[in-house]
């Protein structure tokens, strides 16, 4: 039955829906005990998942950071070489740090927005994953709670 945390809370929503209803219990259901434990195990399986996506996740955005800070440094390197190049009369010397400024501010610039780009992507991607993991331990939790409520109300009634 493994599928998503969304998938497999639905099962167990829907069994608990089309649970047989316990004459005069109010809203007391009686559902297979085996089968909500079997989906709740999987859940927990598929947790652990979504958290190495995460990480997955946060691996990638450094790796977006370190390759933008190479690529600034090349370029850095490449105006640097450029500039000495250039040395030799004053009005070319003065043009070759102009450019070399506007590259080094360029890949900075470069950088900055990658580097941005990257927290965004990963922050945004964090946080759907963090609402789904929150969601899916909330649903959980419920479950439970639904469950123990279910199992004391029956024992009263026994």
């Amino acid at each position: 039955m493994a599928g998503s945390v969304e998938e497999l809370i639905h099962s167990l929503y829907e069994m608990i829906q089309d649970a047989w209803m316990i004459p005069l219990g109010g809203d007391k259901c009686v559902v297979e005990k085996e089968k909500v434990l079997d989906i709740l195990d999987e859940i927990i399986a598929v947790l652990p998942n979504d958290l190495k996506m995460a990480r997955d996740i946060v691996e990638k955005r450094n790796d977006v950071i370190l390759s933008g800070k190479r690529e600034s440094e090349a370029i850095k390197r490449q105006a640097e070489e450029q500039a000495r190049m250039m040395l030799s009369e004053n009005e070319i010397v003065q043009e070759a740090r102009k450019k070399a400024n506007d590259i080094i501010s360029a890949a900075r610039t470069r950088s900055n927005e990658l580097r941005k780009a990257a927290n965004d992507y990963c922050e945004d991607s964090l946080k759907r994953t963090e609402e789904s993991v929150i969601k899916a331990l909330e649903d959980i939790k419920q479950s439970r709670q639904e469950f123990k409520n279910a199992a004391i109300k029956a024992a009263k009634q026994e």
